[in-house]
């Protein structure tokens, strides 16, 4: 389904410039409809707590803005920040509002998924970089859109503004080998409640989607990573995971970025404060 009042819509995606990952499909579906795009990722690799597999280079992030441009024919530009740096993240929004004017839509995907490990050999680098990425640049994030969102006029029947973080499974359920990541992404969904809240009046919603297990390139990564931590193959380790999910299979780029495009919508106007499972079934609270 398209959504008209999505066009003309200017959208930060963090997170968004690896090529086949979640946050390029959630910018070209939101392009899909119409909206204008700021695509951000780190730009560069640094060192072993942001390593190639783990972030984008400004040439990929710019090669997915012409991809986005040749399949939408969207308005799409691209900006390099440090998520854990709040002065690069009030930069990347003014980037956006430099570039269109304005900003409707901030999508939180930019996220630390690989340092991963036994919890009593975890480090405090370890530690920090991905509360400090997966949440404390969540809040960075948040706090200049939100700026920026107040000064903008309310739109009939959307709104003022709308942000949506992707947390994921972890949100809602703990698992071995992920403490750092599953403390984070709990953390991210109190912080939505807490500003929907606060913002609701403002007609601002801040809501989050909680995907389960997609196998982009960082999720191929992870595939590897569990299923020899579990002594299976990956084959194993896949045919168990589609085991507990009813509706028998993992999910796919598409099912969160759609998820993410509803959100964005006028259909959801009166939904804020929630963090909604895209899992087939394997979440259920």
């Amino acid at each position: 389904m398209a959504y008209a009042d999505l066009k003309g819509k200017v959208a930060v995606i963090t997170g968004s410039g690896r090529k086949g990952g979640l946050g390029a499909a959630i910018a070209k579906r939101l392009a899909q409809d119409g909206a204008r795009i700021v695509l951000h990722d780190l730009g560069q690799t640094k060192g072993a707590m942001a390593p190639a597999h783990g972030v984008a280079a400004v040439a990929e992030m710019d090669h997915v803005a012409q991809e986005i441009r040749d399949a939408t024919k969207a308005d799409v530009t691209t900006f390099a920040a440090d998520m854990r740096e709040e002065a690069e993240v009030a930069a990347m929004i003014g980037h956006a509002v430099k570039t269109f004017g304005r900003l409707d839509i901030l999508i939180n995907n930019a996220g630390v998924g690989y340092l991963f490990g036994k919890f009593t050999e975890q480090t405090q680098e370890k530690w920090d970089t991905v509360l400090n990425v997966n949440l404390r640049g969540c809040f960075f994030a948040m706090k200049h859109a939100i700026i920026q969102m107040e000064k903008q006029d309310i739109q009939d029947n959307w709104g003022r503004g709308r942000i949506v973080s992707v947390a994921s499974r972890a949100a809602k359920s703990g698992s071995a080998l992920t403490s750092s990541y599953v403390a984070s992404k709990h953390g991210l969904v109190g912080l939505t409640r807490s500003v929907a809240i606060e913002h609701g009046p403002l007609q601002i919603t801040v809501n989050a989607v909680c995907p389960n297990h997609v196998t982009t390139g960082l999720g191929s990564w992870q595939n590897d990573y569990m299923s020899a931590a579990r002594g299976q193959t990956v084959d194993e380790y896949l045919a168990a995971m589609r085991g507990r999910i009813p509706l028998g299979r993992v999910g796919e780029v598409e099912d969160t970025a759609n998820a993410c495009a509803f959100l964005c919508s006028g259909d959801a106007r009166y939904i804020t404060g929630e963090a909604m499972n895209v899992s087939g079934g394997e979440e259920m609270h």
